[in-house]
């Protein structure tokens, strides 16, 4: 009978090298740094609405992919601007 080697190493090493978030550099760190929480505001804000639009222009915009929202939004603008 082969008898099996000890393939286990006993004397391992954590190897997490993390530094001690306790000390009094890091509680200073922690102190000075500033908390942002949430998306960045934007300079525009929008406003949440409802609007009915004819199932055609909707399809189309849809259709377009991806921000179509927004798409329509600019035409909005577009045609403000003109009017």
């Amino acid at each position: 009978m082969i008898e099996k080697k000890n393939t286990t190493q006993t004397d391992w090493v954590d190897p997490d090298d993390a530094p001690d978030l306790s000390t009094p550099y890091w509680k200073e760190q922690f102190a000075k740094a500033k908390v942002t929480r949430g998306r960045p505001k934007i300079a525009v804000l929008k406003r949440s609405t409802t609007i009915r639009l004819d199932a055609d222009i909707l399809e189309k915009f849809r259709a377009q992919g991806p921000r179509w929202q927004s798409r329509i939004n600019e035409v909005l603008k577009e045609w403000l601007a003109r009017n």
